[in-house]
């Protein structure tokens, strides 16, 4: 059900109830009046799903992000509102906000934030030198505040000494009591920061240098004229209010979570790439910014109620990140969950700019901390939590200890994965097998590759827009040649067979990796059980332990012997401790017989199709062995994804209705590829078609739409589409770019 808008349900995000369990709070409502009309604060209406959330956050023009009297006077994306410098673009709809928007992006697209981190990884560094050595210390005063600070202000360009000034009234607005002392101390703060911004815009009008706020300044909008000074203070305010307080709020929730939770943290110790998938379901569990608001501005119904123009809503990110019809089993944190629609960095178009940049200091904090601070222990009676989470969720202070260790001498910085989209090619292929392919890419000049160990794998994307992961197996000495083995899967969801098809010398493909959740670690003696095209990791292990001189048995099953890939190569390395089960000569493997006899140190790592997984997990439950097995599950992560024939793909035009120029966009490369090339600072984040930050308008032409996105009504009229993923029906599409 949901309220009539004459009857008010008691609702309210910052009561003591929500501010105990904002996602059981929400969870209540959702199941008994998902949208409802509350009295409190003024009066607004809240929703708890994340349709009607989306729904909202994509629709400008009904729901206004823009200051208005409506609901009283202050910032106007949040309930109640507040007092506060009016924050460009994310306080004005499009097309205003969009000028600001086209300033911003080029800063903060991908591509720019990956020049950023090895000043981020030296920032991490030091921050943590300057503690380590005692044992002890408060990582919200300590860590998660001083890093994203430093970051933050040194990419914008203000001195050192203007950091700790910047970032205190930041954190005191959001973690301090409405009317404290605390926060007006905040406000003060806030008016030495728009002093501080002022000069500094000053000071880069006159003396430009290579930092953030000097290309603000010299930005200009379409018609050639240059921004003021009032417009370059808003957007630089939201800058650093943005990328200052939310990430300690983002880090000091998962640095919590995994203090009572160890077994999470090992798991991330033992094989830190898993950070990569872990950081977005973090962002979902513990959105730092909970909740938003927007302004009615035509009578309109949502979810059952109706809301009248000048009417305050509110749509939180934490209900819709916990919604089970989107994320089964919400209230669980799942370190491999593909959580890549969550909405904690919004969505439509007033979703994050700023959204590589958190994650790269996010990832940057929790390396450190997990490298060098293994054995943290948080001291959870000194815990102090933001006074209300209904806007904002975090901890003001997060005391613990921890073995004291050395200052960091190694330099920081050093690249170590491909962790943009990165075109390599195809160098080589052959059959391996009856439907699998082995396929070596190298990057187009010969150089060198990211090192790996086995177990690692790399992501790669097709040019149909599908994404697919694959572990590696040749040789990690060869430092110029990745190879990946890739079974034909007709009854698939179309990723192996496109690959089947385009896999020819010379042909390229966006990569990212390597990443590794399935590492082998060092054990007296292994048992690797593969099963089918599970061989790929297995055969890289078996070289490892090979190398190492550890004792090892391995077990290899497929359906016939023609369809083992890489047998020979097996063979070849593993001798008499080989055993080939092709099913249709050995039926299946006697697991309580090869498990049953084990070593009492013998470790044990296992690939393969998911039933086989489901019975090794079984049986090693049933012996007592689950601490000693390690699998390697590859988690679709594209449920939402369009089916389609990616072979039917064409060629087509694309106009930038902005500039004028037309571009091609071949059958073998995708759209934003395209784009890319051609276009400075787009927006796109997934590059999968969830999260809604590449939508582009379409001006002219029928778009092709394989996004997860937009309703059936939006596909229909065809005014808009997600690039990162769609094409087009015809021979040429007219974009707003």
């Amino acid at each position: 059900m949901s309220a009539d808008i004459t009857s008010d349900i008691d609702f309210d995000h910052h009561s003591d109830e929500a501010n105990a369990d904002p996602v059981a709070y929400y969870a209540r409502f959702r199941e008994t009046c998902p949208v409802g009309r509350s009295a409190a604060h003024g009066g607004f209406h809240y929703t708890t799903r994340y349709a009607d959330v989306t729904r909202i956050a994509r629709d400008d023009a009904t729901f206004s992000s823009a200051r208005s009297d409506h609901g009283g006077q202050g910032v106007g994306i949040v309930i109640p509102k507040g007092p506060g410098l009016e924050q460009y673009p994310i306080e004005l709809d499009p097309p205003r906000s969009t000028e600001y928007r086209q300033l911003i992006n080029p800063l903060l697209t991908p591509e720019a934030v990956e020049h950023l981190v090895p000043m981020i990884e030296r920032h991490a560094a030091r921050v943590v030198d300057d503690f380590i050595e005692l044992g002890s210390c408060d990582f919200v005063r300590d860590l998660t505040n001083p890093l994203p600070a430093a970051v933050t202000l040194d990419w914008l360009g203000f001195p050192e000494e203007d950091w700790a000034k910047l970032a205190g009234p930041i954190h005191d607005i959001f973690a301090a009591p409405a009317g404290s002392e605390r926060a007006v101390r905040g406000a003060a703060g806030l008016a030495y920061m728009d002093r501080r911004i002022r000069e500094l815009i000053a000071e880069r009008r006159s003396a430009p240098q290579a930092d953030a706020v000097s290309t603000l300044v010299a930005g200009r909008r379409g018609d050639g004229s240059e921004f003021d000074e009032d417009e370059l203070v808003s957007v630089i305010g939201l800058l650093i209010a943005g990328g200052v307080d939310t990430t300690t709020s983002l880090t000091g929730s998962t640095l919590v979570h995994l203090a009572r939770h160890p077994e999470q943290r090992q798991r991330l110790i033992d094989s830190l790439d898993l950070l990569d998938t872990a950081t977005e379901e973090f962002l979902r569990a513990f959105a730092p910014s909970q909740s938003m608001a927007r302004t009615v501005t035509e009578d309109v119904e949502v979810g059952g109620c109706p809301m009248r123009t000048g009417d305050r809503v509110l749509i939180p990110w934490v209900a819709a990140n916990h919604d089970p019809a989107v994320f089964p089993a919400p209230e669980q944190v799942r370190l491999d969950r593909d959580a890549s629609r969550h909405l904690s960095f919004g969505i439509g178009s007033h979703r994050c700019a700023g959204a590589h940049l958190a994650r790269a200091m996010f990832r940057a904090m929790m390396t450190q901390v997990l490298t060098r601070l293994p054995d943290y222990r948080v001291i959870e009676e000194g815990l102090v939590p933001y006074p209300t989470r209904g806007n904002q969720s975090g901890w003001d202070a997060v005391p613990a200890v921890f073995t004291p260790g050395p200052r960091a001498t190694a330099a920081a910085g050093t690249v170590r994965t491909l962790s943009t989209p990165t075109p390599l090619r195809v160098t080589a292929v052959r059959t391996a097998a009856e439907g699998v392919v082995a396929v070596d890419l190298g990057l187009p000049d010969g150089g060198g590759l990211p090192a790996w160990r086995p177990g690692a794998h790399v992501e790669l994307r097709l040019p149909s827009g599908r994404l697919r992961q694959y572990s590696l197996c040749g040789d990690p000495a060869d430092a110029t040649t990745w190879r990946i083995g890739v079974l034909r899967e007709p009854q698939g969801r179309g990723g192996s067979v496109e690959l089947h098809e385009l896999a020819r010398t010379g042909a390229t493909f966006a990569i990212r990796g390597p990443r590794n959740h399935f590492p082998l670690t060092p054990a007296p003696s292994y048992l690797f059980l593969a099963g089918g095209i599970g061989v790929t990791p297995i055969l890289a292990m078996v070289r490892e332990a090979a190398g190492r001189g550890t004792p090892f048995t391995v077990v290899y099953g497929g359906r016939t012997r023609s369809t083992m890939a890489f047998a020979d190569e097996l063979a070849a390395v593993a001798g008499d401790a080989l055993t080939l089960l092709p099913q249709d000569e050995a039926g299946l493997p006697d697991l309580p017989g090869l498990l049953g006899g084990l070593d009492a140190d013998t470790a044990v790592y296992a690939c393969g199709p998911a039933p086989m997984l489901a019975a090794v997990e079984h049986e090693c439950a049933r012996l007592g062995l689950t601490d000693r097995l390690h699998l390697e599950r590859f988690t679709a992560g594209d449920d939402l994804e369009t089916a389609f024939d990616a072979a039917e793909n064409r060629p087509f035009d694309v106009q930038l209705a902005r500039t004028g120029a037309t571009l091609t966009v071949p059958a073998d490369r995708r759209l934003i590829e395209v784009l890319r090339d051609a276009v400075s600072g787009l927006s796109y984040d997934c590059e999968k078609g969830y999260c809604g930050a590449c939508e582009t308008r379409v001006l002219a032409g029928a778009p092709e739409h394989r996004d997860s996105v937009l309703s059936e009504e939006e596909r229909l009229a065809g005014r808009s589409m997600m690039i990162c993923v769609g094409r087009c029906q015809g021979d040429r599409l007219v974009l707003d770019l």
